[in-house]
């Protein structure tokens, strides 16, 4: 059987079987259920000669009559999504191994509706059909909600109202788009196609008075999910009200739907909108990074915090994409990985402590390095990484990223044309100095310092024995899900290019028509279009 069917049916198969079985092993069926699928994409990953060439491996089967409606069940990779669909994999099992002592009621549902989002996400990302597309991406929504609802804070149904209506909204301007472009095809054609690389095939040829709008319908359907400013107020309630595996698998593989979206849709299907809009977008993504940042710069709930950083660093990661060169592409790919390791593994962190404390509150906790050690550990690694230390794996994909908007110039000698440049780059640094502040605030109020712990645990203490009261520090099932999540952040930093060299051609082949595209945009905005010696450079760096 496929592979990659088997990484997205095998939990499902999981699923069933924990609805039916007894709830005492439903965490072990979940767990093995999420087990397999890692071990299925990994194998595939290893066999996978796209790390070279990124071609696809479409598995075309169906029913007749999906196929009558222009519709098929074709999965298959690419570098990128690959990469994606691997971060996800790897994280189900971690974030069910941290449920194991988080959830203690209603244990089968959680994990059954657990691997239904594991599966959903990963079928998002495998699609080559943009109606299978727009099933995995929606149906994330079913799951998440519930498991918001059901399981969250105080305020959880508020937090899941508000983001399924967010996001299923915004999804309804990428679904009419996908479908005027199936039209489309169909004019042509005489026949329905949602074909991913046939819509794009569609689409490139459209005028670019429509191609600027078809690219706006989409940007607006995924910038919810991303999310961009100003659709971004959903993502802090929801991650605050999240149990901890939700925040992880939101922030860590739902964001990057909307990020792997504009990869995969918007940029390539309407070069002409993008090479219009490309300022527009720069400059949210820029008021993201220091509006969250600010934000985050007083916020007292570490939960929270965590949140608005990732508005921020996502900002960062489209601000790379929209450079709309290889440096900048291959810098948010990069990113859009190293985010979900690091701010996945911090929301790992902040739900183990508040098992422990049951307060999120940086005012009324601190100087847990004194309690524990090896907590601390990891979240002093996992903060620096996130910060964007040098020989961690946030440092290249910031890095590029903004290296990739500096040279983003139409005049410049890069050979990369552009209407982004230094100023950019300038201001967005600002926004990654200010995430340095907040995130080493954080540090020093629950790390360092006076040991400091809520009311209700001292209460508790000084009725009973301090060393059966006091919290203890990780246990060994607690070390070994943030260990792997440690690895791979160190592992990164230090050998970034296999990575880069994947990612490499995929980011080229979305770029491809983007050169002749904002020279043309360049040409009708200024005095005199480019000269045909500014040309050349980029023809070169093209054939090359």
């Amino acid at each position: 059987m496929n592979l990659i069917w088997v990484s997205i049916l095998f939990p499902l198969v999981a699923a069933v079987v924990i609805a039916v079985g007894p709830s005492k092993s439903a965490r072990w069926v979940a767990f093995f259920g999420t087990l397999v699928s890692l071990g299925a994409l990994t194998i595939f990953a290893w066999n996978f000669p796209a790390w070279h060439n990124a071609q696809h491996f479409p598995s075309d089967v169906g029913p007749s009559w999906i196929k009558d409606a222009g519709t098929t069940l074709s999965v298959g990779f690419d570098t990128v999504s690959l990469l994606l669909a691997l971060l996800t994999a790897f994280l189900m099992p971690l974030c069910i191994l941290g449920s194991f002592s988080a959830i203690t009621e209603r244990t089968k549902e959680y994990y059954a509706w657990f691997l239904v989002l594991g599966s959903s996400i990963i079928l998002a990302f495998a699609a080559r059909d943009a109606i299978l597309f727009y099933i995995g991406y929606e149906f994330t929504l079913v799951p998440m909600t519930l498991i918001i609802a059901i399981y969250g804070g105080s305020e959880r149904r508020v937090a899941a109202t508000k983001m399924f209506l967010y996001t299923f909204l915004g999804s309804m301007f990428m679904l009419a788009a996908l479908l005027y472009l199936g039209w489309e095809h169909r004019l042509v054609s005489g026949a329905w196609d949602f074909d991913i690389d046939t819509l794009t095939k569609t689409a490139i040829r459209l005028p670019s008075a429509i191609q600027y709008w078809l690219f706006a319908a989409l940007m607006v359907g995924f910038a919810v999910k991303i999310p961009l400013f100003p659709l971004h107020t959903w993502l802090p309630l929801a991650h605050d009200q999240a149990p901890t595996a939700g925040s992880v698998i939101l922030a860590s593989a739902m964001l990057k739907l909307g990020t792997y979206g504009n990869y995969r849709f918007a940029l390539p299907m309407a070069p002409a909108g993008g090479a219009e809009l490309m300022s527009l977008v720069a400059v949210l993504a820029i008021i993201a990074i220091i509006y969250a940042s600010l934000i985050c710069w007083v916020q007292t709930d570490a939960k929270k915090l965590i949140a608005y950083s990732s508005v921020a660093h996502l900002g960062l990661c489209m601000l790379g994409l929209f450079a709309l060169n290889p440096v900048g592409a291959e810098g948010a790919v990069f990113y859009m990985v190293n985010h979900g390791l690091s701010t996945g593994a911090l929301f790992l962190c902040i739900g183990m402590f508040y098992e422990r404390y049951h307060t999120k509150d940086t005012d009324v906790l601190g100087g847990l390095a004194k309690r524990m050690p090896v907590w601390s550990s990891f979240m002093v690694l996992f903060t620096l990484s996130s910060i964007g230390l040098p020989g961690l794996n946030g440092f290249v994909g910031e890095f590029l990223c903004l290296g990739g908007t500096f040279i983003s110039e139409h005049d410049g000698l890069t050979g990369y044309p552009g209407v982004l440049g230094p100023w950019y780059a300038v201001v967005a640094g600002l926004g990654l100095i200010f995430a340095a502040m907040y995130l080493l605030i954080l540090l020093g109020k629950i790390v360092w310092g006076v040991y400091r712990e809520p009311p209700h645990i001292s209460s508790s203490t000084s009725h009973g024995g301090e060393a059966t009261r006091l919290p203890r520090d990780l246990c060994l099932r607690e070390i070994v899900i943030l260990t792997p999540l440690a690895v791979a952040c160190v592992w990164l930093g230090l050998q970034p290019k296999p990575m880069l060299d994947a990612i490499a051609p995929c980011a080229e082949k979305m770029l491809a028509n983007y050169p002749k595209e904002i020279e043309r945009h360049m040409s009708h905005t200024s005095a005199a279009p480019l000269a045909s010696n500014d040309q050349e450079p980029v023809n070169e760096l093209r054939s090359e």
